[in-house]
């Protein structure tokens, strides 16, 4: 596997991605240096042009004082300290690093976010973020665009969307909104509200379809405005004193004996944030139930049966999680299978939101959107790659717009600094079951005007205080760069190839090695991840292959005692378990490996098998012009390990 063996499918070379990252070699500095040096200035303009007539605050003379003088002096060595110190993180902006979900960032979204910093602009309200506030809200409605939500906030049901710290935080406030959406229906039949049809009793009410508890809540609205102020207050606090976030979870369902606590769905993949987040609403870890997989992806027979378990019982389903990406291994949900599985629900009386964690994959739709945001058939995403996108990625990708929120992350496939995830609801009116009032921060009563009701963003999020410079990049990034195949999608489509690419070395490299190793890509990419299960021939036994491939992973990953130059590539690893894998897939990776399933249970890692991981975002992967593949490289590199190890590590650690 030669560097110098020309690369197939060559194609011209892409230069406006030469100027979307400061480069591997930092090949742009000229333009970042330049960009930031009249960027700052233009700030400095802007400071001595508030108020001209005001003196200088700060004498010119302070810069000669020795206080001045000693206090610069250890400003600079703590900065040189601090650089000196970061030299030792890890290189995620060079194409040897295919490690976890990091990469450069993008020069759009960095000179952007490193520009708005020394405004500090806070984006609880449009008080203290005049500007940013404005572009947080409409980056979530570029996000909403890109997944295929209504997005013209002329429109009732248009979508909306905020950034937050990550992901975690954004599926904490999916969360939120369904248990706020289920439970509304029944407060308002606690309360007695006349003039408005309601359901018949509390199970169906909270079973309504969220877009019914919409209108729901848009009759409810219309109702109090139409009543004498003394009334409206009347009804409002009798309302709000039956709402599940006025009660409590334990006060509303003693108030409600017919109602359980509802269950949370998702997928054995799914991330651990959402074991955090149903810990912290109350509603209980016991609460969220993991389903199984086939092929790493949702198992939606086991998600049918367990609908048709939880209608015979009574036991309702607050929502069911998709994940379009999974963070170790990249597969995708069927999503379109899971939409259809609430359908055939709603004929039991059962009703959820669906939620798809886009966390990582998100970023990916751009490659189904046209310029005009419309859904790209199969067969024109399919004609710029060898397998992707099979017909189950491409509909899971299409029925993005029919589920009723997401979480995206700009700071993974978005290639922006962290501190920018998002959540994005399909629908803004159920926002305002979210509410928060806080008189010194928020006007009391909010604006018809869409961009102006969201300018009190700080009144519908989960933080207070966050960073303005996030949103600037976001929005920024998302104007340079549209988010469809044409523009942002070239990324991705990079990406992709790369992965591709990837996965046709690791079954050459499998055909090279077979003689000395077993190599195994336990799933087919769905995306831009691939893994690599690996065992020594003549080996039977989990524990050290195991033991082996920790080895392998200790030549790859970062070292902060070592130069970073000692490593060649840098890689991540993760783990196989059979209560996620399932028999079939378990059965099949162990036999593939000509590994014996009894062996499983031993050895400090009893339950699981030890796997490379490989996050293949460096866009600069493959470089046709200059002939070089750090893919075969790295296949390369891999093979000697893999040769080298094998005879190195003795079968009796296991």
């Amino acid at each position: 596997m030669s560097a110098a063996v020309p690369l197939p499918s060559p194609e011209p070379r892409d230069h406006a991605l030469d100027a979307c990252f400061l480069g591997p070699y930092g090949e742009n500095d000229a333009l970042l240096e330049k960009l930031m040096v009249e960027f700052l200035r233009d700030h400095v303009y802007w400071r001595r042009n508030f108020h001209p007539e005001d003196p200088p605050a700060i004498a010119t003379s302070s810069a000669q004082h020795p206080d001045y003088l000693a206090f610069e002096a250890r400003m600079r060595r703590e900065l040189h300290q601090l650089s000196a110190a970061l030299k030792k993180s890890v290189p995620f902006h060079s194409p040897r690093y295919i490690g976890h979900m990091a990469s450069d960032l993008l020069l759009p979204g960095l000179a952007a976010h490193m520009l708005t910093l020394p405004y500090n602009p806070n984006n609880v309200s449009e008080d203290a973020a005049p500007v940013t506030v404005d572009m947080e809200v409409q980056a979530g409605l570029q996000l909403a665009r890109m997944l295929g939500y209504p997005h013209d906030p002329e429109q009732p049901d248009c979508a909306f969307g905020h950034l937050t710290s990550g992901g975690t935080l954004a599926n904490y406030q999916a969360l939120r909104l369904a248990l706020a959406l289920k439970a509304f229906p029944v407060a308002l039949r606690a309360a007695q509200v006349p003039g408005i049809a309601l359901p018949a009793d509390d199970w169906s009410a909270f079973n309504l379809a969220a877009a019914d508890t919409i209108v729901l809540l848009e009759q409810w609205r219309a109702w109090l405005a139409g009543l004498t102020p003394p009334e409206q207050k009347y009804w409002h606090t009798r309302v709000e004193d039956e709402r599940i976030e006025q009660r409590g979870l334990a006060d509303f369902f003693a108030a409600h004996p017919t109602l359980r606590v509802p269950l949370v769905l998702a997928p054995v993949t799914a991330h651990y944030s959402w074991s955090k987040g149903m810990k912290l609403l109350g509603l209980g870890r016991n609460q969220l139930q993991l389903l199984p997989t086939r092929g790493m992806r949702l198992d939606t027979v086991a998600l049918h049966e367990t609908l048709a378990r939880c209608a015979r019982n009574r036991q309702p389903v607050l929502m069911c999680v998709a994940v379009l990406g999974t963070t170790e291994y990249g597969t995708i949900d069927p999503i379109d299978a899971v939409l259809a599985a609430r359908s055939q629900a709603r004929s039991l009386g059962l009703e959820f939101s669906v939620h798809v964690d886009a966390a990582w994959g998100g970023y990916l739709a751009t490659l189904f959107r046209r310029e005009d945001g419309s859904l790209r058939r199969r067969h024109e995403v399919a004609a710029e790659y060898v397998r992707f996108p099979t017909t189950e990625v491409h509909a899971a990708f299409a029925a993005l717009g029919d589920t009723d929120s997401a979480t995206v992350d700009p700071h993974k496939l978005g290639y922006l600094p962290y501190g920018s995830g998002a959540f994005i609801c399909r629908d803004h009116r159920a926002m305002a079951l979210l509410a928060e009032r806080a008189d010194y921060v928020f006007h009391a009563n909010p604006p018809d005007n869409y961009l102006a009701r969201y300018r009190s963003l700080g009144q519908f999020v989960p933080e207070g205080s966050k960073s303005g410079a996030a949103a600037a990049a976001v929005y920024v990034m998302h104007k340079v760069l549209p988010l469809d195949h044409v523009h942002f999608g070239r990324l991705p489509r990079a990406t992709i190839r790369a992965a591709e690419a990837f996965h046709a070395c690791a079954r050459r490299l499998a055909l090279d090695v077979a003689d000395t190793m077993h190599v195994l890509v336990p799933f087919a990419p769905d995306s831009n991840l691939v893994c690599l299960a690996l065992n020594p021939c003549g080996n039977r036994s989990v524990a050290h292959a195991n033991a082996y491939v920790r080895a392998l992973h200790d030549t790859l990953r970062c070292d902060p005692h070592q130069p970073l130059q000692l490593k060649e590539f840098f890689g991540s690893a993760t783990s196989l378990r059979p209560e996620m894998l399932g028999p079939s897939d378990t059965s099949r990776i162990l036999t593939a490996l000509d590994l014996d399933p009894d062996s499983l249970g031993t050895g400090p890692d009893h339950d699981r098998l030890i796997i490379l991981r490989h996050t293949l975002m460096n866009p600069y992967l493959i470089d046709h012009e200059n002939n070089i593949s750090y893919i075969e490289r790295y296949f390369e590199f891999l093979g000697r390990r893999v040769r080298a190890l094998a005879t190195a590590i003795d079968p009796g650690q296991g």
